[in-house]
């Protein structure tokens, strides 16, 4: 009886310290604009791709009207490490081809989990 008593406590206190945390989320669309680097040589990476966005957001301020501006991203280094962050999160291989493939509508969110962030990418519209 005692173990069910702490067990419903633990469960009712919400969850724990380290708990995934949304850090930020933005929309943007992914444009013919963002698919190429400053060079002109074309993207094949979604993390690539997403990375180019945030450049052109930030850096460049070449922006899509529906692109939501962000913090997490106004930052070189941390655009830098995209790819990394899209390799802990938990976004599809049809997400990863819509991006490579097309001019999604996506939504970006950014978690953060003792000490590293990750990312997560879903397709609004085509």
């Amino acid at each position: 009886m005692k173990i069910l008593c702490v067990l419903l406590v633990l469960l009712m206190s919400g969850p724990p310290a380290f708990a995934d945390q949304l850090i930020e989320s933005y929309i943007a669309r992914l444009s013919a604009n963002d698919h190429f680097n400053s060079s002109g040589k074309r993207l094949t990476s979604p993390a690539m791709i997403i990375r180019q966005d945030r450049a052109n957001f930030h850096k460049f301020h070449i922006r899509d009207w529906e692109d939501e501006d962000d913090h997490f991203f106004q930052d070189a280094n941390k655009r830098e490490i995209l790819q990394k962050m899209l390799e802990r999160g938990f976004t599809s291989g049809d997400v990863y081809r819509a991006i490579v493939n097309g001019e999604p509508l996506v939504r970006v969110e950014i978690y953060g989990v003792m000490g590293q962030a990750y990312v997560n990418v879903f397709i609004l519209s085509e």
